[in-house]
């Protein structure tokens, strides 16, 4: 599409700082008229990143709690969330597609299992950093273990877990552009047509739109984080 339109506006005599003729790296005029794409590409990384994150906490929950209730299956649990992320996109989408098919479901379990290795250590180290008297006091008060967990630890073990999530949820913004290797990567998909096409303000305008997400997400999650944990504001370590 890009190639189509480069060529389109040469026969139309047109100079734009986009033309094959100058191929600028900076050029407005083309965000402006490729708008709409830069959007829809950029929505598209969105919902990819935000679903695969969301999916990685659901399936890393239960293996930190698996892993801190069985010590003996932690170092189980732990090597096979870090090892799966050894295993290369080119090889790991490639074993997803004969049950996801090219779709943007093979993207989303790939992006989640990649980041178990983040999220499950953080919940686990999280969890662990509640002091056994506070654990102690709350039984004594009459605390099941499931009103304990989420009414005691969990608030106590969330700024660990907030910034393992901080982690997962920026490396996933970059590996969420690895998802064009199937035609769902977002602002990956204009990255690689960029490259392939040497088309210099389209790789750099999807480059920068994806440190602007990855910004972003930070930042919102430290304000999630200020907000749901008021009482460390203003510790300092």
């Amino acid at each position: 599409m890009a190639v189509t339109l480069l060529a389109a506006v040469e026969q139309a005599g047109g100079s734009t700082c986009y033309s094959r003729l100058t191929n600028d790296w900076f050029c407005w005029q083309y965000v402006e008229d490729r708008q709409a794409e830069l959007v829809d590409a950029t929505l598209e990384h969105l919902g990819l990143t935000l679903v695969s994150v969301l999916l990685g906490l659901v399936i890393a929950f239960p293996l930190a709690l698996t892993a801190r209730r069985y010590p003996r299956l932690e170092s189980t649990v732990l090597g096979v969330s870090t090892g799966i992320y050894t295993i290369p996109s080119l090889a790991l989408f490639p074993l997803l597609l004969p049950f996801t098919g090219l779709s943007a479901t093979t993207v989303v379990i790939g992006l989640a299992l990649y980041a178990l290795t983040v999220l499950v250590r953080s919940m686990l180290d999280g969890l662990r950093s509640v002091p056994d008297d506070v654990r102690e006091s709350a039984t004594g008060l009459g605390y099941g273990a499931t009103k304990r967990l989420f009414r005691i630890e969990l608030p106590l073990a969330l700024p660990v877990i907030m910034a393992g999530l901080r982690v997962a949820t920026v490396s996933t913004v970059a590996l969420t552009t690895v998802g064009s290797l199937v035609a769902y990567g977002g602002l990956g998909n204009l990255i690689k047509n960029g490259v392939n096409t040497d088309f210099h303000a389209q790789l750099l305008a999807a480059s920068v739109l994806c440190v602007i997400l990855a910004v972003l997400f930070d930042v919102v999650l430290v304000g999630a984080q200020r907000l749901l944990t008021p009482w460390t504001r203003g510790v300092t370590t």
